[in-house]
């Protein structure tokens, strides 16, 4: 029997119960379609950060490399421990050091889940640069406290990074409808965006069956509210990327509906796979958390290790479920409830 070995990293608050309840799914798919998912938890989180001053051990890298796969729930505690020193000391490390270059955020309305937005029929697939650019983390501070204090935050935009993000794209695009939007603000920012632009146009000319159209981050932002059913992939930026997928997360019903998946496309390392969502500190204890954006996050994780069939049946059963009406509204139904009713669908 075939089997896949994932690194389970469950992080904080409600990324406990929600990758709990996507495992739960993943290994009943797995049981019916005749393969093994083993599970090793890492307690990585920021109550480890609290215990032990780091949010992951010093060989957690290497430690991972090792696995076919991660899920990852959800990290971060900001009464307890900064965004800036959670982001930084887990999950920004994982996704550059196994260069995870493509994070991939799909968007569409589940069956039986009313967005904000009177239309429907649109299926975006947001596609991030995620190792450089505006989160590179290159930059500093200097004469902090003082009235001269200087705080500099440098975008890294090389070609290597922005081609094989944009040729990811372009491959998608034409595995879907054809159809390709390049999202910059090349109009303010004349050094990264135009640099952006013009390799576009550049593998533009490489792909001539694929329509390509430029906006700009703002005009694209009000094309997701006001046309979202024009659009097929859309590429951007680190930072424009992750405006626009919580937009994204926005118009398909909520961030309990977001996946995600941070790929490595060469599969020379171990991707990982997390809902959209935050750890929610807030509900944490209610037992109330969708876990429908971890189990879709799932779903693309078997895709990615080949097993598309079962990967199928998952998102096949989140649809009869959100189609009967669970899961469908925040808090109505509790997690369990969730998970019970997509286990049934499954079986």
């Amino acid at each position: 029997m075939k089997t896949h070995n994932i690194a389970i990293i469950k992080g904080d608050g409600i990324g406990h119960p929600v990758v709990d309840a996507a495992w739960e799914v993943l290994q009943a798919v797995a049981t019916q379609s005749g393969f093994a998912l083993t599970g090793t938890e890492l307690p990585w989180s920021c109550a480890h950060y609290k215990e032990t001053g780091v949010m992951m051990p010093t060989d957690g890298i290497d430690s991972l490399r090792k696995y076919d796969a991660i899920l990852l729930g959800a990290v971060g505690w900001p009464a307890e421990v900064p965004d800036a020193v959670s982001l930084h000391g887990l999950l920004l490390p994982i996704r550059k050091a196994f260069d995870q270059y493509a994070n991939v955020r799909p968007h569409r309305l589940l069956p039986g889940v009313e967005g904000p937005l009177r239309r429907g029929g649109f299926d975006i697939l947001c596609i991030r640069e995620n190792t450089e650019g505006e989160y590179a983390g290159a930059g500093g501070r200097i004469h902090q406290g003082t009235p001269q204090e200087v705080a500099v935050e440098t975008g890294i935009f090389t070609r290597m990074g922005v081609e094989r993000i944009l040729r990811f794209a372009f491959a998608q695009a034409r595995a879907r409808r054809g159809k390709l939007a390049s999202v910059t603000k090349s109009n303010a920012q004349k050094y990264s965006m135009v640099f952006w632009d013009e390799i576009t146009r550049q593998l533009a000319a490489e792909h001539p069956d694929v329509e390509v159209t430029s906006y700009h981050v703002d005009a694209m932002a009000a094309r997701m509210v006001t046309a979202p059913e024009s659009l097929d992939v859309v590429v951007a930026s680190n930072l424009f990327g992750d405006i626009l997928t919580d937009l994204g997360a926005a118009i398909q019903g909520g961030l309990g509906f977001a996946a995600s998946a941070n790929l490595n496309p060469d599969r020379k390392a171990p991707s990982m796979f997390e809902p959209v969502h935050g750890s929610a500190p807030d509900i944490a204890h209610l037992g109330i958390a969708n876990p429908i954006a971890a189990i879709w996050s799932g779903a693309m994780m078997l895709e990615h290790l080949g097993e598309k069939a079962a990967a199928d049946r998952v998102m096949a059963a989140l649809g009869d479920t959100t189609g009967r009406g669970i899961g469908t509204v925040p808090g109505k139904d509790s997690t369990d409830a969730i998970t019970a009713a997509v286990l049934s669908a499954l079986s």
